[in-house]
């Protein structure tokens, strides 16, 4: 009963007319930043933050939230009706999607991806409605040492599912820490590598690194793989199709392909570093094995489109768990959502529910109506968003330039963090290039200070001594669930790989 008080609460807040404007503001810029190749959650979120500045915090974060999963609906268009997913979350629906296209079903395919979308998201809401007040009651007996050993694990985690080289999610997460040393010592007074500069006192912002990392960072590595000379037009001319709308069989066929897709989504969702493109190639190797005609995959099977969509959505509203009550980002673009929290001197973690109540609840309960309305968007507004993949890459990239150069300026009106942006955003490309992890790097760079301070407070609680970490049951619990996700996640991937490369083999 008390979640249900509780949510009726948050619906109060969100319903608003200034927060349903921010909410649909949001929801139909996050489609944007899906449709357009190359481009994912994590830069558009990096991108807008500055412009939520002098925004309401529970807007502001309602708006941002919405831009995160909304940029999953729209990221299966551009893997339907062009074979490019949006994002690597958008990767697996590329498997069935086009194929669907191809054989002349783009319209049920489009619809299909949009209900699957909506189921997917809406049970990962239903479930962080149910847990994350489990996960805050538990939490809540955390201190310094949990914290210090929660920043550890959501950096362990990431990094040992990045890539095929975890060795150099170490060294990006290392880049990011060392950033985050630079300023002032609270403790001694004494300057770190501020090199003289007044500017460099109270250490390098989050902000214009995220930007040029992943928003400038993204688009010079598509002008390098050459997407500047595509996006002249959709292979697939859904709107000349004679049916739109999906069969009953359709519907008959995938009903419980979006049941299992959401659960194994959100579960694999909670889990710091796994994130929605291992749920998507999960499901989809889940859901391949489970059917009865696992030779029609790959050639246009609609349960193969469904169960990445549902699972990827799922997987979004699931991290939000480890984000709100532990304050751990499980990736790039939670770690964005972790600094916007920040942003406003809000820290997510075991009290946030308690103390925040407003605005959690406020987050919480906007999720439904933000599933609603990107289920209504991503339907009957399709023939717009296809609009976009037209637009060339030589006049988007202009514009995404000057739009990443004023967000930044805007912040401190700092010329200085101007430059460190056009700088990261030149690292984030090479990083791109050579397999670098961006996220691990702006994860850590968040993390690193709340990481720092942790372990002080920790030491001086303790008199200098590292037992406390294996004295107090907290402490224990979650050096076990590190271990053991170390061990598992590495497993994870190469079972969603799999299916993948399975794919790709025409098996």
């Amino acid at each position: 009963m008390d979640i249900f008080s509780d949510l009726v609460m948050g619906l109060s807040v969100a319903i608003t007319p200034i927060n349903m404007l921010y909410l649909l503001i949001g929801a139909l810029v996050g489609m944007v930043v899906g449709v357009i190749p190359g481009f994912g959650p994590s830069a558009g979120l990096a991108i807008l933050l500055p412009v939520t500045f002098g925004m309401d915090p529970i807007g502001a974060i309602m708006m941002l939230a919405a831009i995160y999963y909304g940029a999953m609906y729209g990221g299966t268009i551009t893997s339907i009706l062009l074979n490019t997913p949006g994002e690597s979350a958008t990767v697996a629906s590329t498997f069935d999607g086009f194929p669907l296209a191809k054989n002349g079903r783009a319209g049920p395919a489009l619809v299909m991806q949009a209900a699957a979308s909506f189921v997917g998201g809406t049970v990962g809401v239903i479930l962080i409605t149910i847990l994350a007040p489990l996960f805050s009651q538990v939490s809540r007996s955390f201190g310094p040492p949990e914290y210090f050993l929660l920043a550890v694990m959501g950096m362990l985690t990431l990094i040992m599912m990045i890539g095929t080289n975890w060795k150099l999610g170490v060294i990006s997460a290392l880049i990011g820490f060392a950033l985050g040393t630079v300023g002032v010592d609270l403790e001694t007074g004494q300057g770190r590598y501020t090199f003289g500069s007044a500017e460099l006192i109270g250490g390098i912002y989050f902000i214009p690194i995220a930007i040029g990392l992943f928003g400038l960072g993204e688009l010079f590595f598509a002008f390098y793989c050459g997407l500047h000379k595509t996006g002249t037009g959709s292979i697939v001319q859904y709107d000349k199709e004679e049916r739109f709308w999906p069969t009953a069989q359709d519907w008959i066929s995938t009903k419980f392909t979006m049941v299992r897709g959401s659960i194994l989504g959100f579960v694999v969702g909670v889990i710091p570093g796994a994130g929605a493109t291992i749920a998507s190639l999960m499901a989809y190797s889940m859901e391949r094995s489970l059917s009865p005609t696992p030779e029609k995959f790959g050639k246009g099977e609609m349960a193969g489109l469904v169960a990445p969509e549902t699972a990827n959505n799922a997987a979004s509203s699931g991290a939000m768990i480890p984000l709100l009550t532990l304050g751990i980002p499980g990736s790039a673009s939670t770690a964005v959502l972790l600094a916007a929290f920040l942003l406003w001197g809000l820290r997510p973690g075991p009290l946030f529910m308690q103390q925040n109540p407003e605005l959690a609840w406020g987050l919480i309960a906007s999720m439904y109506l933000g599933n609603m309305a990107l289920l209504a968007i991503n339907i009957f507004a399709i023939p717009l968003f296809v609009q976009l993949i037209k637009v060339p890459y030589r006049v988007l990239g202009p514009i995404v330039v000057v739009i990443c150069a004023m967000g930044t300026f805007s912040v401190h009106a700092s010329f200085v963090e101007t430059y460190l942006m056009f700088a990261a955003g030149i690292v984030g490309f090479f990083m791109r290039l050579y397999g670098f992890s961006p996220a691990a790097l702006v994860l850590a760079l968040v993390l690193g200070p709340l990481a720092e301070e942790a372990l002080r407070q920790t030491l001086t609680i303790s008199r200098g001594s590292f037992m406390i970490f294996v004295e107090r049951t907290p402490s224990l619990w979650i050096i076990a669930v590190t271990i053991a996700l170390v061990v598992l996640l590495p497993l994870l991937g190469r079972m969603g790989s799999r299916a993948k490369k399975v794919e790709q083999a025409g098996g």
